[in-house]
């Protein structure tokens, strides 16, 4: 009959609607939590944003909210910020190519040696440590680097200072890399292997021609695990870094010792600044689209 209404009442959508139109049911069964997340997300980024052209009253400390550039007028021309800024971004390079060249042998060997069973007690062996507390995990290797500590008493402690910070965040972030690098490899067929090893090639152009093409996707997607991570990380600095500062500390002293949230804005833009600039050169090589 013309004008009746279909079955199931009110302002329900048909489900012959959302049978016909994939699209559409996509849409809202993933809109409000993309929706959600990305008020919160992109909201705060602008909060962050918008508190960093603030300023302090030197006097009675309350904020200012009048815009200017003085905070990253600071940023720019005081050599103590630049110093800090240039030891974070190397300790993130540092930290990202020592797990890759760590991760590298262990996924390759769980993706292409190991049987099957072995695979998965080395990948629960990987996310084990994660299961465990970050602080645990950090005071650890502080009571190893500390001086009679087990590395000591070998000769192989560094001590507390940048060259422990870049170990004991290696050791954290490793599992990050690992599991990206053991799941593209997973997907190389061993067939290509077998060809390259039937056509005459040596170990290290297969590697290089067979291998790291399609490892590449792959590590850079731990990567930015590694990287990221690193770029905010301040408790391990704290713990194991000695008097050497990174980003994430600057962003907590600021905060909370000194009592100035718009210049912690400030430099807490400066790693967002930085992650955009790597997943855009990340993005052009193409390397995400084969993942």
């Amino acid at each position: 009959m013309v004008g009746r209404r279909p079955p199931g009442g009110g302002g329900a959508v048909p489900a012959g609607v959302l049978h016909r139109r994939p699209r559409l049911r996509l849409g809202l069964l993933l809109g409000p939590p993309v929706l959600w997340l990305g008020v919160l997300y992109l909201g705060s980024l602008a909060a962050l944003f918008v508190t960093s052209l603030w300023s302090v009253d030197a006097f009675g400390g309350n904020i200012q909210r009048v815009w200017n550039l003085d905070n990253y007028r600071d940023l720019a021309t005081l050599d103590v910020y630049r110093t800090i800024t240039v030891r974070t971004l190397l300790t993130a390079v540092a930290v990202t190519v020592i797990d890759a060249v760590l991760a590298f042998p262990i996924a390759l060997y769980m993706a292409k040696v190991a049987s099957p069973r072995a695979q998965r007690l080395l990948v629960v062996a990987v996310l084990m440590p994660l299961w465990a507390s970050y602080l645990v995990k950090a005071y650890a290797w502080r009571g190893m680097l500390a001086t009679g500590g087990p590395l000591d008493s070998v000769g192989l402690s560094p001590g507390y200072g940048l060259a422990a910070t870049v170990l004991t965040l290696s050791y954290l972030w490793l599992p990050y890399m690992i599991l990206p690098m053991y799941a593209g490899l997973e997907r190389l067929p061993g067939s290509l292997l077998e060809a390259s090893a039937d056509l005459g090639a040596s170990t290290a152009t297969t590697m290089r021609r067979v291998v790291l093409p399609v490892l590449f996707p792959a590590a850079v997607a731990g990567s930015i695990f590694t990287f990221s991570l690193t770029l905010g990380d301040y408790i391990a600095v704290k713990i194991v870094g000695g008097a050497n500062q990174m980003l994430g500390n600057v962003v907590y002293d600021s905060f909370l010792t000194g009592n100035n949230m718009p210049f912690a804005a400030a430099v807490a833009t400066i790693p967002v600044a930085v992650m955009l600039v790597y997943l855009t050169a990340v993005r052009r090589t193409g390397a995400l689209d084969s993942l």
